[in-house]
Order: C-alpha cells, then structure tokens, then sequence
C-alpha cells in the first residue's frame, strides 16, 4: 500500500480489526497495524462499525479527529523508524523517546511533526522536507 486511496486505507484498518476479532492470521503490515489499534482503544468502536463508518468525514476544525489518518499516521512513523528514513530520524526518536519516557507518547509528539510536514508538502506543492522534519523532531 505505497499510496492507497482513502476508501483502500479505510477497508485495511476495518479488515484488520474484523481479522484480529475473528482470530484470523494477519500479514506483517496488518500485525503492525493490529498494534497501533490496540494503543487506541478509542477507535475500536469505529472499527467494529466499517457500514457506519466507511464514508464518514472529520472536521479538524471542530476538534474531530480522523482515526483511520492517525493510524496511518502511525503505520508511516513505524516504517520510517523501521528504516532510517529519513536519516537521522531514529536517533531523534530516540532522543525524544529519552525526553518523554513513554514510546506512545513520543510517538504522538513525532506524529504532530509529521502531520506539519505533510501538510507544509501538499500546502507548497513540494515534496516532504526532511531537514525541516527532524528539525521539528529535535524540538519536540
């Protein structure tokens, strides 16, 4: 799933979580998944519900979270973690991993560098700006 569409990324956490509740096997990304999920037991609600669900929309500013964005999120995170990319960011998650003590905390601190980055991406039409990113991780 390099660039999966909304409704694509929407039917992996919801096929995911009906695999996981099943006892179903699940392949590596979907056992990284089943993770993060299971850090949110927020979201399991939604994710036992995919007709109510499917099609929903968030409204940031009303202070909705989208959980299928942020478990995305957290999917991207892991991976670049997983690789070293871009270089550097394992030793500043480290580092701030240090600074927070806990790891999902220092995950949601990373993931709000993300985000921005991400953001500032498609705001400007350029691609992701890895220097800023570990910039903001650093700070964090």
């Amino acid at each position: 799933m390099l660039d999966p569409s909304r409704e694509q990324a929407r039917a992996f956490f919801f096929a995911t979580w009906r695999k996981y509740r099943a006892g179903e096997p699940l392949a590596a990304l979907e056992a990284m998944a089943l993770d993060l999920i299971l850090l949110h037991p927020e979201y399991h609600g939604v994710l036992e519900q995919a007709e109510r669900y499917r099609e929903r929309e968030y409204l940031p500013e009303l202070g909705e979270t989208n959980p299928f964005l942020h478990l995305s999120l957290h999917l991207a995170l892991e991976e670049q973690l997983s690789i070293d990319q871009p270089p550097g960011i394992a030793a500043r998650f480290a580092a701030l991993l240090a600074r927070k003590g806990e790891r999902h905390a220092a995950l949601h601190a990373a993931l709000d560098c993300l985000a921005e980055t991400v953001w500032r991406a498609q705001r400007e039409g350029l691609p992701p700006d890895g220097a800023a990113y570990l910039e903001c991780l650093g700070k964090r």
